[in-house]
């Protein structure tokens, strides 16, 4: 069966982040906490995967790669409140995205049966994904934890082209890479201080 995901990253004002706070952070840091997210993220800390060109022949490492796309789906928690479902009256269209219409403050990848932090966690590695704050691609901050992570994000997102090569997923001539668009809004959003609200979900 198929589904498409969205991953969003975007730049607010600090009052914006206040009001997204109290579901959102509860969410991340309970997709966090959970057991099996734990030990599926040290499982990969520990044994980086082969190549992804591999994975779909790839007997060896099957269990470890199914463990590691699982880690990197949207979180349970985090995608039930982005869909409404924990609180009907919130959603990520209406309450994250339409706020803020400049794109110029936006990263926003949607795939196809796949996940864009999957492809993006694999082509950094465990070691600088590490340096990447929030879990899996969910992060909430104001402007300071965006200004005090900023150093972090640059070296964990700074590519060589072999490791660009990393990420598989097609983008097309339209849309902007993850391995581009992240450090992009991170940096515009520093600048302008503006805090950030990452979110993966799935959109049907």
């Amino acid at each position: 069966m198929g589904f498409t995901s969205v991953w969003s990253i975007s730049s607010h004002p600090d009052s914006a982040i206040a009001e997204l706070a109290p579901r959102l952070a509860l969410a991340l840091r309970a997709d966090r906490a959970h057991p099996a997210a734990r030990r599926r993220w040290e499982a990969w800390q520990r044994a980086p995967l082969p190549d992804h060109r591999s994975w779909y022949a790839d007997r060896e490492h099957e269990g470890a790669i199914d463990s590691f796309r699982a880690l990197t789906r949207p979180g349970e928690h985090v995608d039930d409140v982005c869909n409404g479902i924990t609180d009907p009256a919130f959603h990520v269209m209406e309450d994250v995205w339409e706020p803020e219409p400049d794109t110029a403050d936006m990263f926003v990848s949607v795939h196809r049966k796949d996940h864009a932090v999957t492809a993006l966690f694999h082509a950094v590695g465990p070691d600088r994904a590490a340096l990447l704050p929030g879990w899996c691609g969910n992060v909430l901050l104001t402007a300071a934890g965006v200004r005090r992570t900023l150093p972090d994000v640059e070296r964990a997102l700074t590519f060589t082209r072999e490791e660009r090569a990393r990420d598989w997923l097609d983008h097309g001539c339209r849309d902007e890479p993850v391995t581009d668009g992240p450090l992009r809004v991170w940096r515009s959003a520093a600048a302008a201080g503006r805090g950030i609200c990452a979110v993966a979900l799935n959109a049907g």
